[in-house]
């Protein structure tokens, strides 16, 4: 099921009190899925799709902090609790989670900000030198070993090598998009794009093994303005450090005009 035709069965907000909000969604399908649960690019994307109904369109997203509790079941319905810490004049901070049986599976701590004028001008961000690609170059469809979520995107690679290669590499650079346009491409759509990308140490095990994504940050910079139908984003991540079956990666993301407009950091189990 496309991504658009999944959150448009997200039902309407119901308003628990004044600073808490619910939404409820028959569940997701196994082809959104990783191993045993649902894809985490998904669920995250789900809990932005539930914060965008109530956070006041004045406020554009800048920080997104996930936590990956656990395994979100297929074909279950879930609950989308929304909840306002605090919303000031400039700035509102809220807590989202997903729920199924009364028990939390994913958790999103969300920073939403106006824009305002300002002095300070400091541009140290990193550019790129790859050129878009004309089609998808990356991980085939290998029953029990390519995640069914995979089937929904699009990458590219053009450093690094498949999973469990036996490879040297702790790095990706590539391009990602998705395999269909969608309607209108929003941020949750970008969140759900940028977790498509495996992650980048296990290019360097033999075998399949599972791994699993603990916490994730996403810092918005810029704001999103892509500049096609269905645009190709340019993604690069390294692997800062693995050790005692942990990994820490850093990733930077830009637009089809060569914006950066996310960084992206993510601490990983491995359990091979």
């Amino acid at each position: 099921m496309h991504i658009d035709k999944l959150l448009a069965l997200t039902s309407d907000v119901m308003t628990i009190n004044d600073n808490e909000w619910l939404m409820t969604h028959p569940g997701l399908p196994d082809t959104w899925g990783q191993g045993r649960t649902a894809f985490g690019g998904i669920t995250a994307g789900f809990l932005h799709h539930a914060l965008a109904q109530v956070v006041d369109k004045d406020r554009s997203l800048r920080a997104y902090h996930t936590n990956f509790v656990g395994p979100v079941s297929f074909d279950k319905p879930l609950e989308l609790v929304v909840e306002k810490l605090r919303s000031g004049r400039n700035m509102s901070q809220y807590l989202a989670r997903l729920q199924q049986d009364g028990k939390v599976c994913v958790c999103v701590q969300a920073c939403f900000g106006v824009e305002r004028s300002s002095k300070i001008q400091v541009d140290k961000l990193p550019s790129h030198s790859m050129k878009l690609p004309q089609k998808a170059k990356f991980i085939p469809q290998i029953p029990k070993v390519t995640p069914r979520f995979f089937r929904h995107y699009e990458l590219a690679i053009e450093q690094g090598q498949i999973p469990f290669s036996w490879s040297k590499h702790s790095h990706y650079h590539g391009w990602m998009r998705f395999k269909e346009p969608v309607s209108e491409f929003n941020y949750t759509h970008l969140i759900s794009l940028i977790d498509a990308w495996p992650p980048a140490i296990i290019q360097q095990l033999k075998l399949p093994a599972p791994v699993s994504t603990v916490s994730w940050d996403i810092e918005l910079v810029q704001p999103l303005a892509p500049g096609s139908e269905n645009p190709w984003f340019g993604y690069q991540v390294d692997t800062k450090l693995a050790n005692g079956g942990y990994a820490h990666t850093e990733a930077t993301i830009w637009d089809d005009k060569e914006r950066v407009i996310a960084l992206s950091r993510q601490t990983i189990a491995v359990f091979d």
